[in-house]
């Protein structure tokens, strides 16, 4: 071989090793490149990450501050239901026993009347039977028995009552009133009647008892009574609406009465 072809090959050799040479360099480059900008998508993606888990932190905190303020709400809510339960436990049993009161209160005074009512009948009976017997001179003989006056079954009605025996106390004012249908005390007899059902209990007779005596005898003293006993009857049976409005029709009607005053009373308590 000649010698320029050796230093040919030996240049075409050469050449071939530099161009492996440079492929592999940009191989190697290119791995390189590719490896950083994997390295930092890592970085980035680490970064994230810790943003991340930080708001996680803060929001978790939050959380916690949040559930905590719930807790510190809910007990002070439950204090204040237990204290506003036992401040209306306390206004109930105190309503009670006003209601008791008022109750006691109104039975004792329907007793009083009952006596107060028996000592006038007595009295006026006395004076009557007095006067008679001063204007007849004693002509007429001995005065009549207890058992034989007008207004014996009355007063024993009225005994009955106060001795808290309805049944017959309402059987002999029954009879007075129709043995002696035209006697001034009917209009009594009649509102007694209805004080007797009262008594029992049986407020829808007795609202029917009261309204016989508004009706029949508007301008006598009883009226007024038996208006403020059938509001009561109306009242015990829960019907609020004719109570508030028997009571009305009382102030109006009656304005001046002790009853009306007790119904002005009343008709504040039933708002």
């Amino acid at each position: 071989m000649k010698p320029y072809s050796y230093l040919v090959c030996a240049l075409f050799t050469g050449l071939l090793a530099g161009c492996a040479s440079n492929s592999t360099v940009d191989a190697i480059r290119r791995d390189l490149h590719e490896t950083r900008e994997r390295v930092q998508n890592m970085e980035k993606d680490v970064h994230t990450a810790r943003e991340g888990e930080k708001n996680l932190k803060n929001d978790f905190t939050s959380l916690r501050k949040t559930d905590a303020d719930i807790s510190s709400m809910m007990d002070a809510t439950k204090m204040e239901l237990q204290v506003a339960s036992a401040r209306l436990e306390d206004m109930s049993q105190s309503q009670k026993k006003n209601s008791d009161d008022l109750k006691r209160y109104r039975d004792d005074t329907d007793r009083r009347l009952v006596m107060i009512e028996d000592r006038i009948v007595k009295l006026q009976a006395a004076l009557d039977e007095m006067n008679k017997r001063m204007r007849e001179g004693l002509a007429a003989g001995p005065a009549q028995t207890d058992e034989n006056r007008p207004d014996a079954l009355y007063l024993k009605g009225l005994e009955s009552f106060k001795a808290n025996n309805m049944a017959a106390a309402r059987t002999s004012l029954a009879q007075f009133v129709e043995q002696h249908p035209s006697h001034e005390l009917v209009p009594n007899a009649r509102y007694w009647i209805g004080e007797t059902y009262y008594g029992e209990k049986n407020y829808e007779q007795a609202i029917l008892e009261f309204q016989e005596v508004i009706k029949l005898y508007p301008k006598k003293d009883k009226a007024p009574a038996a208006m403020l006993k059938q509001a009561l009857s109306f009242k015990a049976l829960k019907d609020i609406k004719s109570s508030r409005y028997v009571l009305s029709r009382l102030v109006q009607d009656y304005p001046k009465s002790d009853e009306a005053k007790k119904s002005r009373a009343l008709l504040k308590e039933l708002k």
